[in-house]
């Protein structure tokens, strides 16, 4: 099966192809389009061209099709499940919430087409403006460049895509390269909605070859892009002027006080540490627990870690799988070496089988370890002992990034001071940094990016606000 790439309404052989490989049992999924300059190139252009197109269309225009895409996804819901399930070894279990949740994005995106809106401005609450009337509209960029990570392969597309159809502007997509299938299939779904063509482009190949194109392509005029703080760092040097949305990852941590009933939340904890083996820029990576709690928190973390099933993506009842890469595996394991090497403690994991890390934690980890201090992406969770509610957030804040963070505590006096002091862009009280719905603000501090995520505040990042000033004589 050739997948090639999508460019103004059509599909558009490529000069080269490349195999894509499952990364479970590394069974050849597809033969996949590997884009060069020219093809980049041919989609902005295309992109450029259905520009116009796409800022005059009217807004209850633009809904109906993002609706449409919402329904059309809905019904062939099971259909992406598999193939997300299957390209990214998601445990199909995720990959139905995943699409289900992707659907309430371009519902979401529906909406806020209708919502778009500037504001009356006084003129005359400072001297010289009487006489006047303004108003203030917000108008669609023109191109926007949406690079996404593999692992939510299509709902983080629908965050980046739709959003900006929804403010009307047009889109070059460069899905993550083991991911693409299901931004292809997106692709098609646009088209049987009545996208005009043009107005959603999708390159696949090299990251660093099309992101350095569209990035620097002065026809681009925002860059909206999740992955390493590395390539973010890169692309942001490289931007220039055009709008740039970064979400960059975390080694989110979870803070446990005295007094909290373990029995409700461990289960809550126990998934946002190993939901989707740890490849979630949320995941729950870190948890402090208050020392009169301690050893009973482990033992029960433990137990239910251990009824986990691992295995097979396609299994149902599988709760972790593959990594995405064998490299992944590799880093994993020399992290939990290390963390041992530095008097850490393995409470149950720390073993593979082929690609598959089995779900890890760690106790008495040193805040130096790689696993403590950089982002792991994978089924590995260090719980520490703290014996204060301020040693607690110190170790938190004691980080590069700054995503989110979730504190359990029946105090709300400790809830308040907790989410005025850690350093994150979101705080869960009792309830853990993983949680995440799709029209909330997203987004982080620190290494972990600029801007926000969420459908409305992703739309208006992708408009220019524009004042209109009226002198009445």
């Amino acid at each position: 099966m050739r997948k090639h790439l999508y460019i103004k309404g059509s599909w558009v052989e490529a000069a080269e192809y490349r195999p894509l490989h499952a990364p479970y049992d590394g069974f050849k999924i597809a033969e996949v389009a590997y884009a060069n300059e020219a093809e980049v190139k041919q989609a902005i252009a295309a992109a450029a061209h259905a520009s116009p197109t796409m800022a005059r269309m009217p807004a209850h225009e633009r809904a109906s099709i993002l609706g449409k895409v919402a329904a059309l996804l809905s019904e062939r819901a099971d259909e992406c499940a598999h193939l997300i399930a299957l390209e990214a070894a998601k445990p199909l279990k995720a990959a139905r919430a995943e699409v289900e949740r992707t659907v309430m994005t371009y519902q979401l995106a529906a909406e806020e087409t209708r919502r778009i809106h500037g504001e009356t401005i006084p003129l005359d609450a400072a001297p010289g403006g009487e006489g006047r009337i303004a108003y203030t509209i917000r108008q669609p960029l023109g191109i926007v460049a949406a690079i996404t990570p593999f692992n939510f392969p299509m709902n983080l597309v629908a965050h980046k895509v739709g959003p900006a159809l929804a403010a009307g502007n047009t889109v070059v997509l460069k899905p993550a390269g083991q991911t693409p299938l299901s931004a292809l299939l997106i692709a098609e779904l646009f088209e049987e909605a009545g996208l005009p063509a043009g107005a959603l482009n999708v390159v696949t190949g090299s990251g660093s070859l099309i992101g350095d194109i569209l990035v620097q392509d002065e026809r681009v005029k925002a860059v909206s892009f999740t992955g390493s703080p590395e390539v973010g760092i890169g692309i942001r040097s490289k931007a220039g002027l055009k709008k740039v949305t970064l979400e960059l990852g975390s080694n989110a941590a979870l803070i446990v006080d005295q007094g909290v009933q373990l029995d409700k939340m461990i289960s809550r904890a126990v998934t946002g540490a190993f939901s989707n083996s740890g490849q979630v820029c949320i995941s729950l990576q870190r948890i402090y627990v208050h020392e009169q709690l301690y050893n009973t928190f482990v033992e029960k973390f433990v137990a239910c870690t251990e009824m986990l099933h691992v295995g097979d993506p396609l299994d149902p009842h599988t709760d972790v799988s593959a990594l995405i890469a064998r490299k992944d595996v590799e880093r994993s394991l020399a992290w939990i070496a290390e963390a041992k090497r530095l008097g850490a403690e393995v409470a149950t994991g720390g073993v593979h089988q082929d690609n598959v890390v089995h779900p890890t934690v760690l106790l008495h980890v040193d805040a130096s370890a790689q696993i403590s201090c950089s982002e792991a992406f994978a089924p590995v969770v260090l719980i520490n002992r703290v014996s204060s509610m301020e040693e607690a957030i110190q170790a938190v804040n004691d980080s590069r990034y700054g995503l989110q963070a979730g504190i359990y505590t029946n105090d709300i006096s400790t809830a308040l001071a907790a989410a005025e002091r850690l350093e994150v862009g979101g705080v869960m009280i009792n309830d853990i940094p993983t949680f995440r719905v799709d029209h909330m603000p997203y987004g982080g501090v620190k290494d972990s990016g600029i801007g926000r995520e969420g459908v409305k505040y992703a739309t208006e990042q992708f408009t220019e606000l524009k004042l209109i000033c009226f002198k009445k004589d």
